[in-house]
């Protein structure tokens, strides 16, 4: 099964991030549905059963505490292709080093994390120059919220878009 691991978005801030959405310039191509919006600590790919079990176990050593949590910018990672078009959140970081600790002898370590939530897949853009213009325009007022928990998650891919289940919670405070 197609794994990852996720920190998912309270019913508040996703109201606030459907908002940005409606204020992104325009494109072609798919908004992240509301119930889909989440940000991947660690994605560990197709695993069976047996390599998941071990992902639970492990992943239950994590002693942290909750953390607050600020989306703080917009952005895109490449100006010459813009496919994606995401938020940024502060403060992951620990969690997903803590993550990468304890699975160091099951999965490689993440090179370069960079805390983003997917908001929009962009196809195709008529004027690259006026979309990067209006998309620095959107000015993000706070967002914060506690992140008390992250998940084990399944994807499935379907025609519609990809179909999350949440096979694990884990809570933080020690």
């Amino acid at each position: 099964m197609r794994v990852f691991i996720s920190i998912d978005m309270p019913e508040a801030v996703k109201k606030q991030i459907v908002k940005i959405q409606n204020s992104l310039p325009e494109f072609s191509g798919k908004l992240t549905e509301p119930e889909n919006l989440h940000l991947t600590l660690k994605f560990l790919g197709e695993i069976d059963e047996k390599r998941l079990g071990e992902v639970e176990r492990r992943l239950k050593e994590i002693k942290l505490d909750g953390f607050e949590t600020e989306i703080d910018s917009i952005g895109i990672f490449s100006e010459k292709f813009i496919r994606i078009i995401w938020l940024h959140l502060r403060n992951c970081d620990k969690l997903q080093k803590e993550i990468d600790n304890v699975l160091k002898d099951l999965f490689p370590r993440e090179r370069r994390f960079m805390s983003h939530l997917t908001i929009a897949r962009v196809k195709r853009i008529k004027d690259k120059k006026k979309f990067l213009e209006s998309l620095e325009k959107i000015k993000i007022s706070e967002i914060r919220f506690v992140v008390n928990e992250f998940e084990l998650k399944k994807s499935v891919l379907t025609e519609k878009g990809p179909v999350y289940e949440i096979l694990r919670e884990y809570k933080l405070g020690k």
